[in-house]
Formats: structure tokens, sequence, C-alpha cells
């Protein structure tokens, strides 16, 4: 856990207590991490999303993954601002969003209804069409809004990963020891809630700590509204849920296609010292899904918006469009 273990205790356990203690925690990160930016929270046909605006220009979306918030965009989002109207979402189940129940075969936590939720919420910004970011999880649902809905994503960028099936296809003993969380959160209910929640903050920053390979890059202000966030017993339930949909009936929908790719150009970026990029062919596996796929490694871990903000957004203005 070096790189989680933080260099000072006190200033992260500082961070904790003043965002138990705030009587509006949400509002006060969302102030001191993103000035400037207003925040609503929009209903969809499924679900209630926390949902933060700000800047003006092309409409960019922006997909956290776990265990993270919206929160994870706090290095790049002012900068992106100036080019951008920059729209950040927590995904349902996660952060500040409603956590509905899974629904028969976890259908309520599938990327498609996931996906669709991002979609709804741009609508009622007025945004029928949109380029987005996804990151981890966020990026799975991105995947599957570019199947779904084609002529709303003008341009996506996923972060360090591959597609869920052919992950899951090319697994071995070397992934699952160091993804287990893919084979544990998937296990039937209660199991994995009750044993997270029993080693909340342990598990929290153990997860961190796999996927970070930068000491310092998680804050203790963002680690602080993650924990928080992850306290809510519904939260680690749908990340479960969220888990358990992507072994089970995300796999059905992609059958749906029949191996028919996304049409929509798509850059991948991954870390080249996390473990996705060390262990499968990133670019090739798009290749099987996606008909325009660029990208390339950037030297950092997985949590790229974190680790690597410079890089990140130099690829990212050499991508999009503006």
């Amino acid at each position: 856990m070096n790189n989680i273990t933080f260099e000072n205790e006190k200033i992260f356990e500082a961070a904790v207590k003043k965002s138990r203690q705030s009587a509006t925690p949400a509002k006060e990160a969302d102030q001191f991490f993103f000035p400037g930016f207003k925040q609503s929270f929009i209903r969809t046909s499924g679900a209630v999303i926390n949902t933060l605006v700000g800047g003006s220009g092309t409409p960019l979306l922006l997909l956290h993954g776990h265990p993270q918030t919206h929160v994870t965009w706090h290095k790049v989002a002012a900068s992106l601002a100036r080019e951008y109207t920059v729209v950040m979402t927590d995904l349902r189940g996660y952060g500040d969003s409603s956590k509905p129940d899974g629904g028969p075969n976890h259908i309520h936590y599938s990327k498609r209804e996931m996906g669709k939720d991002q979609i709804e919420v741009m609508k009622s910004l007025g945004f029928d069409r949109f380029q987005a970011v996804g990151h981890d999880r966020g990026g799975r649902v991105l995947h599957q809004m570019m199947l779904d809905d084609p002529d709303a994503v003008d341009r996506a960028v996923v972060l360090d990963i591959a597609p869920t099936s052919l992950m899951y296809a090319q697994t071995d003993q070397k992934f699952a020891k160091k993804y287990f969380w893919w084979f544990f959160q998937i296990q039937k209910e209660p199991l994995p809630e009750n044993m997270i929640n029993a080693t909340l903050e342990y598990y929290l920053k153990d997860h961190l700590a796999v996927q970070n390979k930068t000491p310092g890059a998680v804050t203790p202000e963002a680690f602080a509204e993650y924990f928080r966030c992850y306290q809510n017993p519904s939260c680690v339930h749908a990340v479960c849920e969220d888990y358990r949909a992507a072994a089970t009936v995300d796999a059905e929908i992609e059958n749906e296609f029949q191996g028919r790719k996304a049409q929509t150009p798509l850059l991948a970026l991954w870390g080249a010292k996390g473990t996705v990029g060390q262990l499968f062919d990133v670019l090739g596996m798009w290749r099987e899904r996606v008909e325009q796929v660029s990208g390339g490694a950037l030297p950092c871990g997985h949590l790229i918006p974190e680790e690597d903000p410079e890089d990140f957004l130099s690829e990212l203005k050499k991508f999009l469009h503006r």
C-alpha cells in the first residue's frame, strides 16, 4: 500500500473528518474542487444523476470509474473548461447520484441503463451530440453508449480499459491476482458487500494503492470524498451490482450486436505502469470492437487523470474537436 499509505496520515484524517462533519459535504467539495461549476441533480428515466457543468464551447462529458466519483477530474476540469462545456456526472450508484436496486439479472446496472442516464442528462442540458471521456467503469458505459446511441457520441476516449468480454475471455492467473475485485465483487449478495463494509477504509485505500503508480497522486481531499461516498452501504451494493452486471447481462447485451463494431472514432489511452497495459493488447482488443481506433500509453498507472494530468490533457486536445 505504499502509494496510498500517505506521507502524513494526519492530513488525510483531517480531510476525512472535515468531509464527515460538513452539513453539505457534496456542495462544499464541489466548491473546493470545481469553483465556477454549477451543480444540479437531473432526473432520468431510471435514476437521479449528480451533474456539474462549467465552461463554454463544444460539449464534453466526463465519466469516472470505480471507486471514484466525478472528483477524479479535479486536476483537469478547469483546463478543459477553457475550451469546452464540461459536464461531469456521478454514474448511477456512485457518488451522490441515486442508487436504484439491481433489478432482475442486475439489469439496472447494465452499461446500457447506465449509459441511458448519461444520454438523457446531456439531452436535458441541450446537447444531442457530444464528445465523451470515460475512465474505468465510465469507459465501459461509454462503449455501450457508442453502440446504442451512435448519433449522440461524436468522439470517444477510454482510459485504461479494454473491452470487458475480451478481458474476461483472456483472463489468466496474473490478471485474476491483480484485479481480484473483478471476481470478488461479482459474488452473490451480500458476501462482498458485508466483507467490504467490514473493512471499508482499508479496502478503499488498498484498491487505490494497487491501481496508483504515482505516489501522492490521490490528494487527501479527493480521498476524503471517495471515502465519504463509499461509506454509504447503498453505494457499496451498487458498485457490486455494476460488476455483477458486467459478468452477466452486459455480455447478453453485447451478443445482440453480433460482432458489429462501433463506428465512433475512439482514442484509447492506458497507463504504461498499470495492469491493463502490461497484460493486454489494448489497441488490438479495441480494434475487435470499434472501427476507428488510435491511442497509446502514458507514463503512469491506472488513475490517469490524477496521476498524469498534463500528458492526459495533451492527448485529449490532439484528438477532440473544439
